[in-house]
C-alpha cells in the first residue's frame, strides 16, 4: 500500500469569510486563534508552503483585554530608521489611539517571518467598533473559544 502525503496548490484554495468579536477576550488566546485561522492550520489540508487560510473580521477591538500588569508596563517600540529615531508607546497609550494595531501586531508576530507571512496578514481586517465594511462578504459568526 502505497501512502501519499497530499500538498495543497495555490490554486485548489478555498478561502472562508469568519467574523470575531474580541470584547472582554485576552489578547494572546484570541491572536493565536485567529493566527491559526489565517494560516490554515486548522484544516486538514494544512501545508506549510501555501497560503491556504480564511479571511477573518476582527469587531470591537478596543474591548481587548490583558492580563496581569500588562495594561501599563506592555510596550510596544517602532523605529524610524534614523540615529535616535526609537519610539515606543505603552498598551495603554496605544489601546487609546490606535486599538487595531494591538490586535495586527499580536498576529503578526505568530506568523512566518517572511514572504509568505507578509501576505497572510492581509487576510486580517481589524475594527475598532463594531461596524465593518466587509458585509457582502457574508462573513459567518465564529467563536473559537
Amino acid at each position: 500500500m502505497i501512502m501519499k502525503t497530499y500538498s495543497l496548490k495555490k490554486e485548489e484554495v478555498e478561502r472562508s469569510w469568519f467574523l470575531l468579536d474580541v470584547s472582554d477576550r485576552v489578547l494572546g488566546r484570541v491572536a493565536t486563534k485567529i493566527a491559526d485561522r489565517i494560516r490554515g492550520k486548522d484544516k486538514p489540508t494544512y501545508t506549510p508552503h501555501t497560503d491556504g487560510g480564511d479571511y477573518v473580521i476582527v469587531i470591537n477591538a478596543e474591548k481587548i483585554k490583558v492580563t496581569g500588569t500588562k495594561y501599563t508596563d506592555k510596550k510596544y517600540y517602532r523605529h524610524s530608521l534614523y540615529p535616535g529615531g526609537l519610539k515606543s508607546q505603552s498598551f495603554k497609550e496605544l489601546s487609546e489611539k490606535n486599538p487595531e494595531r494591538i490586535i495586527e501586531e499580536a498576529v503578526k508576530g505568530m506568523l512566518p517571518k517572511n514572504k509568505l507571512g507578509k501576505s497572510m496578514i492581509k487576510k486580517l481586517k481589524v475594527f475598532k467598533g463594531s461596524q465593518h465594511d466587509h458585509e457582502s462578504q457574508q462573513p459567518t459568526e465564529w467563536n473559537p473559544i
